[in-house]
C-alpha cells in the first residue's frame, strides 16, 4: 500500500539529475562557504539582514547590504562578473531570496547560502560581531 512518500512516484532518474544539478546553480551551503572563506573567497558574501542584526553577529567576511538597499548605485564597487552569495537569518527568513532577486534583476550572478545564520551556527561555525 503506497504511503504519502510513494503515492506520487519519484521523477525518472534523468529528470531528477537535471533538477538536482540545477539546484547547485542557485544555492550553496554553509560548509562550502566556510571552506571558501578559509581559502580566500572568489565571491562577495552579502548579509541581507538589517544593520542591527548584522551588528549582533554575522558570518565573518560578510558585508551588510539589506535587500532593499541593493541598486545599481550600491553595486558600483564590484565588477559586473562578481559573484554574490546572499544569506539572512535562516530558513524562516526570505531576505536572502529578496536580495538574490534584486541582484539577478540587475544582471548580477548570485547564489543563496542555504540555512543562513541558523545553518551557519548549526554547523558549529562562529559569528563575528560589528567591527570584526
Amino acid at each position: 500500500m503506497p504511503t504519502a512518500v510513494t503515492d506520487v512516484p519519484p521523477a525518472p532518474p534523468r529528470a531528477a539529475e537535471v533538477h538536482f544539478a540545477a539546484e547547485f546553480t542557485f544555492e550553496t551551503d554553509c560548509w562550502d562557504v566556510h571552506d571558501a572563506l578559509q581559502k580566500g573567497p572568489d565571491f562577495v558574501l552579502l548579509d541581507a539582514r538589517s544593520p542591527a542584526l548584522f551588528a549582533r553577529g554575522h558570518v565573518p567576511g560578510a558585508i551588510n547590504l539589506p535587500h532593499a538597499k541593493i541598486s545599481a548605485r550600491t553595486l558600483e564597487a564590484w565588477a559586473a562578473e562578481t559573484i554574490f552569495v546572499t544569506y539572512c537569518a535562516g530558513p524562516h527568513c526570505n531576505s536572502a531570496a529578496r536580495a538574490a532577486l534584486r541582484l539577478a534583476r540587475l544582471s548580477r550572478p548570485v547564489k543563496i547560502m542555504a540555512g543562513g545564520v541558523t545553518g551557519w551556527l548549526d554547523e558549529g561555525f562562529l559569528l563575528a560581531e560589528q567591527g570584526a
